[in-house]
């Protein structure tokens, strides 16, 4: 077959009032907040929007892979609305009017699908496209992430690693993105022959941990999160298809978000699909066929895509950005040109600096809910001895939240003030 079942998980709505749609969700469906991004949290520049994750509450489990994908009891609807008048959720609602923005649906091995897709594409010219992440977003090679891999390793020899990838065409990308086609025996005869007379001793020393460093260089920011759960071939397979990936606990959240569709016209605004994979602790590999769960599954496991609510909302204006780079270029306009891809630049170097802050983010919500959890069954079972000591464990989970959303308003506000300068006075030095 040709085709790969999808089933509806949520959509995300841009309205006016959120509150209100929120309070009439809570009256008519008995709907509740699950998660709340506020003011000053989610922004792009001077792009600022306030969101919140409401839904039902599921008590549904599940014993097998197949009937958590086609479960339908777990309700999440996320709403937007705009606190700036410039960025994507003010021009949807300005051209298109309240309504939704995006649906997501769910599939059983997200990176197999989106790599179906891309080929259908590649093969018939026709199909969807996907929204481009950075790949700073997986993981780059600097210098200082090469000596804190091969801590051994000094600096000189180092810095001559990281030269000769720069200086061999098809390593690696001014960004320092290694390029993914790259095999271990090509990488290997590439610095061989560029490598300084000086360093050679000790890359000869070295040799098998700084070829290790750098190929996974690629996936790097992944593999702090997940590890050696997954395989070399599922990381490639998520850069190589520029998949999102979240965690909450122990559970996995997959996510792929669309190009436009529906577009009117080219730099309109329009919805846009996406497509997630749930992946619960206890399945393993989810690109291995033979995955199972020897566990219950929940309903929703896996949250909201907390750690890339950011990503998404800046990587929609990075795009944005990028079409009038492509613009400027056609028209031969200098100026727009230059302003264009000084809004990629910032755009960008704000999402590499907010990523850690919303994986700490990321932590403390879990760890405050997994303390709330443990809070409840201690006292439920009469030790409060316990109770008190995962009291303590939320209130400190809670600290780190609070304080690591403040540096998350801090980052936001500091590229605020960039944009506005660049929009006010013309190119301005970051």
């Amino acid at each position: 077959s040709t085709c790969m079942a999808a089933y509806c998980d949520h959509w995300v709505s841009n309205v006016i009032s959120r509150t209100g749609f929120i309070e009439t969700l809570e009256e008519t469906l008995g709907f509740t907040s699950k998660v709340d991004f506020n003011a000053g949290v989610v922004a792009a520049g001077e792009a600022q929007i306030e969101s919140t994750v409401t839904g039902n509450d599921s008590k549904s489990t599940f014993e097998e892979r197949g009937e958590a994908l086609r479960d339908q009891s777990q309700v999440y609807l996320p709403i937007n609305n705009a606190l700036s008048e410039v960025g994507h959720v003010h021009g949807f609602i300005q051209e298109i009017g309240q309504g939704i923005q995006h649906i997501a649906s769910r599939v059983d091995n997200l990176p197999s699908f989106v790599q179906r897709g891309n080929d259908f594409r590649m093969i018939t010219g026709e199909g969807l496209t996907f929204l481009k992440i950075p790949r700073s977003y997986y993981g780059v090679l600097t210098l200082n992430h090469l000596m804190q891999e091969v801590t051994e390793l000094s600096h000189d020899c180092a810095a001559a690693v990281v030269r000769a990838c720069e200086d061999n065409v098809g390593v690696m990308s001014s960004e320092g993105a290694i390029n993914l086609d790259l095999t271990e025996e090509e990488l290997i005869l590439h610095l061989q022959s560029s490598i300084t007379t000086q360093a050679k001793e000790e890359f000869k020393t070295f040799q098998d941990d700084i070829i290790r460093t750098i190929l996974q260089s690629r996936y790097t920011n992944l593999f702090k999160l997940l590890g050696d759960n997954l395989s070399t071939e599922t990381y490639m397979s998520i850069v190589r298809n520029q998949i999102l990936v979240d965690v909450q606990g122990n559970d996995l959240l997959f996510q792929i978000f669309t190009s436009n569709i529906l577009q009117r016209k080219p730099g309109h605004e329009s919805p846009f699909l996406e497509f997630i994979q749930r992946v619960c602790s206890s399945e393993g590999d989810p690109s291995s066929t033979s995955a199972t769960c020897p566990v219950e599954m929940k309903a929703g496991c896996g949250g909201f895509g907390i750690r890339n609510f950011l990503t998404l909302f800046l990587s929609i204006e990075v795009g944005k950005a990028m079409l009038n780079v492509s613009e400027a270029k056609e028209m031969g306009d200098l100026v727009a040109l230059a302003e264009s891809e000084k809004k990629v630049s910032i755009f960008t170097q704000q999402l590499n600096e907010s990523n850690p802050i919303l994986t700490a983010i990321s932590d403390a919500m879990t760890e405050e809910g997994d303390a709330l959890n443990d809070m409840e069954e201690a006292l439920r079972i009469g030790d409060n001895e316990a109770a008190q000591f995962h009291r303590k464990r939320m209130e400190t989970a809670k600290l780190d939240k609070n304080a690591s959303n403040e540096k998350l308003m801090a980052c936001s506000t500091k590229y605020n003030e960039l944009m506005k300068s660049l929009r006010t006075a013309g190119i301005t030095k970051v």
